[in-house]
């Protein structure tokens, strides 16, 4: 070993005590005592459970929920995308906090069947985590 190496991968005040407390501003906070969905970049909520309606949805990405309300969201402007379920007008949403990409807002369906969708949001799983009360 050369001198003035050590193998600890160690610094200069090692083992000095710093207090550190993370900062988190979010613009919404969910209720703590409730099942939430938060972002897995900077943990800002997303969504309660109490607004899941589907787990079964595609993403870029791989497997998305549906989700009725979101809070912690930007949208970008609304385009027109083919997605596997026909012609959809679609926002892109990113998290308000860290700034990633999470999925998007239906905000117009122009197949009837697909109606239901307006208004509604897709997560991608692959961009959130289960919080507070999941068993």
């Amino acid at each position: 070993m050369r001198e003035g190496v050590t193998n600890r991968g160690g610094v200069a005040g090692e083992g000095a005590a710093v207090a550190r407390t993370p900062v988190k501003t979010f613009q919404a906070y969910l209720p703590p005592a409730h099942r939430t969905y938060s972002c897995i970049h900077c943990r800002a909520h997303l969504a309660s459970h109490d607004e899941l309606i589907s787990k079964s949805f595609q993403g870029s990405q791989g497997r998305a929920y549906l989700f009725n309300s979101v809070v912690n969201v930007g949208c970008g402007p609304a385009e027109e995308r083919v997605l596997l379920t026909g012609l959809h007008a679609v926002a892109d949403i990113y998290c308000e906090c860290c700034k990633t990409m999470l999925g998007w807002k239906y905000e117009y369906a122009f197949e009837s069947s697909q109606k239901y969708k307006e208004g509604k949001f897709i997560i991608e799983l692959a961009h959130m985590v289960k919080e507070n009360g999941w068993d």
